[in-house]
């Protein structure tokens, strides 16, 4: 019986040393943070949230539509500066190099050169001979572009479409950043 008092007080004391290596001393210190910690102390900072509707940087000032190839994204920038509505689009296989432009031509209704009937075309650049507009599909598909084809639609939705088509009248600047 002796030996087995002596393993519980053994076991006992070894849990309670545990617990005293791990809690703050009675001057009030801190328990030493573990290896798991995050290495800002403990507090670490969340990303902030980008904005949507922030315009991004060296696109320009003034009137003028913002196309970011690798947001995949556009802003109608306004004569103040201000974004008045960005939205999501679908780039196809050729796409306009990063640099100011300005919208060049526009037609209500066509057949896009991938065959899908389109709408609210707004052309503003070439590359290797492969017209580079906005538009919108008529039956409203976003689906990804067949990257065989030297298309160089970048696709919206029709409600996208429309804002595009009011807002980038001919001689509009359009500038497009990586």
């Amino acid at each position: 019986m002796a030996a087995l008092t002596a393993a519980a007080l053994a076991a006992v004391g070894f849990l309670a040393y545990q617990a005293s290596a791990n809690a703050p001393d009675r001057l009030g210190a801190k328990p030493k943070a573990s290896s798991s910690a995050p290495a800002t102390g403990g507090h670490a900072k969340p990303k902030p949230k980008k904005d949507p509707l922030a315009v991004p940087a060296a696109s320009g000032h003034g009137m003028r539509v913002v196309y970011a190839l690798g947001d995949r994204r556009v802003w109608l920038v306004d004569a103040k500066g201000k974004s008045t509505r960005t939205f999501k689009v679908m780039p196809s296989a050729v796409h306009a190099l990063p640099g100011t432009y300005q919208v060049t031509s526009r037609s209500g209704k066509v057949t896009g050169s991938d065959g899908v009937p389109i709408e609210h075309v707004v052309r503003f650049a070439t590359t290797n001979d492969v017209a580079i507009g906005f538009s919108a599909a008529q039956d409203g598909s976003l689906e990804s572009p067949d990257p065989t084809l030297k298309a160089g639609g970048v696709r919206m939705s029709r409600e996208d479409g429309n804002a595009i088509w009011t807002f980038a009248t001919v001689g509009v600047k359009v500038v497009v950043v990586p």
